[in-house]
């Protein structure tokens, strides 16, 4: 496995993110509930996201800087990668599935608890906006298939091609080998998750994919599904989940670390907790990865991500002013 940035991190000029205190902080957070807490800390913007997206914060901050709300920020944020068709894992340009059509699967939620998804949507380059509409201008919270892309097309949307000459070309080879099966983690990574929160400390999240490559049609994974991909409680935290969606339903994963926080657990030791169990439930399994981000209502963040023999953490330091981060690649 090659060395990967889980979470990333700048400084306030360039602005992906901007956490108050240090992911080494977490580890010694006081056990007592979050819930209620007040503090004579003002709580900063924060834009986090799964992986090494980060044109994708920038974007997000952008938004924050200019008091924009959470809610816009985590939708324009997870669009820069939807957009991307250098990133084969999200939106137009993603991998297909083995019939070859592209699918995508998005979600957004808000602090309100207001959320809306849309799984297996087609033509569409968008989902987490599509999604934001499902939540605005619906009375439900997730839209499928062919009904998702009508109510797109009804909300002004464009049709689009989402397979590239690349992707096509991938697939094509995949099928020479492939004896028609779908291949659990071609990819190193399958979604983007963000979570944000804004001058008035409310936080929100959105979970964008093209899904597990070469999936069998019709598949859908963690990240359209609130309570696994993501979920948000604007009282406690977030959280977001990447890897192998079918183990993070499973566990209700990103429930599951909110739920950790409400208990006094940090973002760190609720996303180590999340991965923990998983990996208890797969001794044994090497073909898939499981990780988990999380935000507290402090300001507080935190990451865990586990490959079967190696562990991808990541802690900062907190200066006064600037935020670097440093990651590290530690067996297992």
């Amino acid at each position: 496995m090659k060395r990967r940035t889980f979470l990333k991190n700048s400084t306030s000029g360039t602005a992906a993110l901007v956490a108050a205190p240090t992911l080494i902080a977490c580890k010694e957070a006081s056990e007592k509930p979050i819930v209620g807490e007040e503090s004579s800390e003002p709580i900063r913007p924060i834009a986090v996201c799964t992986w090494n997206f980060q044109n994708a914060t920038a974007k997000a901050w952008e938004v924050l800087s200019s008091d924009g709300s959470a809610l816009d920020a985590v939708e324009q944020g997870v669009m820069v990668e939807e957009a991307d068709v250098t990133n084969e894992t999200v939106g137009k340009g993603g991998r297909p599935d083995r019939d070859g059509n592209v699918t995508l699967d998005a979600c957004i939620m808000d602090k309100d608890g207001n959320c809306g998804s849309v799984v297996y949507l087609k033509n569409i380059v968008h989902p987490v906006s599509v999604a934001r509409k499902v939540m605005e201008e619906t009375p439900h919270i997730i839209l499928a298939g062919k009904g998702a892309e009508q109510f797109a097309y009804e909300q002004g949307f464009k049709k689009e091609e989402l397979l590239t000459e690349s992707t096509r070309k991938q697939y094509e080879e995949w099928k020479k080998t492939s004896k028609y099966e779908t291949v659990i983690n071609i990819e190193n990574h399958d979604t983007i998750g963000m979570l944000t929160i804004d001058k008035n400390g409310d936080i929100a999240g959105a979970c964008t994919t093209s899904g597990m490559a070469y999936k069998v049609a019709g598949r859908v994974g963690d990240s359209p599904i609130i309570g696994a991909g993501l979920y948000v409680d604007n009282e406690v935290g977030g959280a977001t989940a990447t890897g192998v969606g079918e183990e993070v339903i499973r566990t209700v994963g990103s429930f599951l670390i909110v739920e950790l926080m409400r208990q006094g657990k940090s973002p760190q030791e609720a996303c180590e907790e999340g991965v923990k169990r998983i990996m208890k439930k797969n001794e044994g399994r090497k073909d898939f990865q499981i990780g988990f981000l999380a935000i507290n209502k402090k300001g507080e963040t935190g990451g865990y991500c586990v490959h079967p023999g190696f562990t991808y953490r990541e802690y900062t330091e907190n200066g006064h002013e600037n935020k670097t981060v440093q990651s590290f690649y530690q067996k297992e």
